[in-house]
């Protein structure tokens, strides 16, 4: 285990609005980086190949890596676990095997429910199924849903349990931006499944599983303890977002972006301006989002309160997914991903001290 000490200097900090009254989210949000103080560092696992979800059930982590497979780390040993599935798993540009959730109840059932690209009569697809650990092996058991538009681009991939118990999964345009305001495609979307792969009843469309739409490539989702849920979501250059979604809502792409309004489309709470982030994982604590980022490789935070963004870790790698558990930020790197720039002993499992 090796740990590192950084000492996060002031970013930004620009000057205040002479208009009178308030600023609106988007421009309060831009207004500051707050200082941050030491960190404590702890690289957790080395020499990951392309690590794409973080799960942590106790002690052990259980990582989603693209090409196919799965991990557990335990006290610093990593162990591959192989995953059979009844369609293969197609490692094509962005896609591959990507989100990767734990059931409620794996204790007992050691259930898991996966997001993965695959092909089909020439076309790249994803599909969203139960696992079952087996020893060093993961199963398929069950298919909940497939036929979802795949490309070699904007796949989304998150998937996440919501305090509702139900299973949520961000889809992307896979580059076809029409269909992100279709609801009749998935493509663009972000679904609502109950765990049996059923259509919830409460669904916000009678008969589907979209939950909300106009999403470009939505790769984040968390709640609060409100349970309001949030989504990070890449922008087509620069204007990366930090949406609150709400269901049945029209979130925009490709209509508008960034400070761009039209009718019955909803506007994100933060978005990056000029800056790119290409933000990916996202989780939430204590009155803050933290964001991993690939294009701005850094752990931030965003106030949902205060609307103001912090750098939390800035180590110049890739950054894919994040969480917090037991009061540290557990995150993971992507230099090997094929667009960033491997370091030895990458990618990496990081362990963050606040």
């Amino acid at each position: 285990m090796k740990k590192y000490y950084f000492s996060l200097l002031l970013i930004f900090l620009i000057g205040c609005s002479n208009d009178i009254g308030e600023s609106t989210p988007e421009e309060k949000s831009q207004e500051a980086e707050e200082v941050l103080q030491s960190e404590e560092i702890e690289i957790l696992a080395t020499n990951l190949n392309i690590p794409w979800t973080i799960n942590k059930y106790g002690n052990v982590f259980y990582l989603s890596q693209r090409g196919g497979t799965i991990l557990m780390v335990e006290e610093g040993n990593v162990q591959e676990q192989k995953i059979h599935v009844t369609k293969e798993i197609n490692h094509v540009g962005e896609g591959g095997f990507l989100g990767f959730i734990l059931a409620p109840d794996f204790e007992e059932t050691q259930h898991a429910y996966a997001y993965y690209t695959y092909e089909e009569n020439g076309e790249i697809l994803n599909r969203i199924i139960t696992l079952k650990r087996d020893g060093k092996a993961w199963n398929e058991i069950a298919v909940l849903l497939e036929g979802i538009p795949g490309g070699t681009i904007h796949n989304g991939g998150r998937i996440k349990i919501g305090p509702d118990g139900k299973l949520y999964a961000t889809t992307g345009d896979a580059g076809i931006r029409e269909l992100a305001q279709e609801t009749s495609s998935l493509a663009g979307k972000i679904l609502r499944l109950n765990l049996d792969g059923t259509i919830p009843s409460d669904n916000p469309f009678s008969g589907s599983y979209i939950y909300s739409y106009g999403h470009r490539n939505p790769q984040g989702l968390a709640w609060d303890e409100e349970g309001n849920l949030y989504s990070s979501e890449h922008g087509q250059s620069a204007h990366d977002e930090i949406n609150l979604i709400k269901p049945g809502n029209n979130y925009g792409w490709p209509v508008m972006e960034g400070d761009e309004t039209a009718s019955n489309m909803e506007a994100p709470v933060f978005h990056t301006g000029t800056d790119t982030w290409a933000p990916s994982g996202l989780t939430y604590h204590n009155g803050k989002l933290y964001i991993a980022t690939l294009r701005g490789s850094r752990v931030m935070s965003y106030d949902i309160n205060d609307q103001v963004t912090s750098v939390i870790y800035n180590e110049g790698s890739r950054m894919r997914d994040i969480i917090w558990e037991g009061g540290y930020l557990y995150t993971i790197t992507n230099n090997r991903d094929g667009r960033g720039n491997p370091r030895p002993e990458d990618d990496k499992l990081i362990r963050i001290i606040p």
